[in-house]
């Protein structure tokens, strides 16, 4: 080394070290916070200015009629929305990921389980519902319409799963001797966890929207569907808007009920650097 290089690493030694920046990493839930915030400044804003010839009321007359009305309203129409739309939940995505194990399982019949997920995603849903209301009465419409309007996404975020599977690692239990049970049960089903919870994710509102509308056909007495049209039959604008609320909070309840068992049952989904 010469005299040269030591009078600069001296030099460089000497002069103050620039602090890096420290980079705030932001919470997971900021985003949707912000994004709540101006949802609701944006409802206040349009409120304030007679928007819809003044029609919708503000943020603060919704929820003074909320907690007005109490739980003697919200309680029991909440409760039976919420009770058809988890049957149906469960019914329809019991289905769908059935067929989608049977479709990888038995790979003859995927034409027709395909052409069943096509249709029941195709057909009006709401022109089906008044004949099983006719047919079952009841509240099975309600289950029937939450149970279909689970089934085609279920169905086939679990074949995209099942199908996702690494081949390597299906050689590999091919090689130790393993079937297509094993290959099934070693890879296939742990694979497809991260794609099937994802659609199961998407699958828990949409039960309530079919809850909802299965309510709407009539034949029942209670339900958020149900006070919804009594709120609109009566004109009562804030209960209308109380009860659109209570909907949007049942099927952000679900989600997150489904969110969280996926954290549980797939924990590497959820670590540091999973989504790189």
């Amino acid at each position: 080394m010469t005299i040269t290089d030591i009078e600069n690493v001296a030099t460089a030694a000497a002069q103050p070290s620039v602090p890096r920046r420290i980079r705030l990493k932001r919470p997971t839930w900021f985003g949707g916070a912000v994004g709540i915030c101006g949802l609701i400044t944006l409802w206040w804003i349009l409120a304030a200015a007679g928007v819809a010839g003044g029609t919708i009321p503000t943020p603060w007359v919704v929820v003074s009629t909320m907690f007005d009305d109490g739980w003697s309203l919200y309680g029991p129409n909440f409760t039976v929305t919420a009770s058809g739309a988890l049957q149906g939940f469960l019914w329809g995505n019991l289905l769908a990921i059935t067929l989608a194990v049977l479709v990888v399982l038995i790979p003859p019949i995927e034409g027709l389980a395909t052409q069943l997920a096509i249709l029941s995603y195709c057909t009006p849903l709401l022109a089906l519902g008044p004949i099983i209301l006719v047919v079952f009465g009841g509240r099975t419409p309600t289950i029937f319409l939450a149970a279909m309007y689970c089934f085609f996404t279920t169905m086939v975020g679990t074949l995209a799963g099942l199908r996702s599977a690494d081949k390597t690692s299906l050689d590999l239990v091919a090689a130790y001797g393993g079937g297509r049970w094993q290959k099934f049960t070693k890879v296939q089903l742990v694979s497809a966890l991260p794609s099937t919870f994802a659609a199961l994710k998407i699958a828990a509102p949409s039960a309530v929207l079919g809850a909802i509308l299965g309510e709407y056909l009539g034949g029942v007495d209670s339900g958020i569907g149900v006070a919804l049209t009594a709120a609109q039959t009566s004109y009562n604008v804030p209960r209308t808007w109380g009860m659109a609320i209570a909907a949007a909070l049942l099927a952000g309840l679900g989600y997150a009920v489904v969110a969280a068992i996926a954290r549980l049952v797939t924990p590497w989904t959820s670590a540091p650097g999973a989504q790189k």
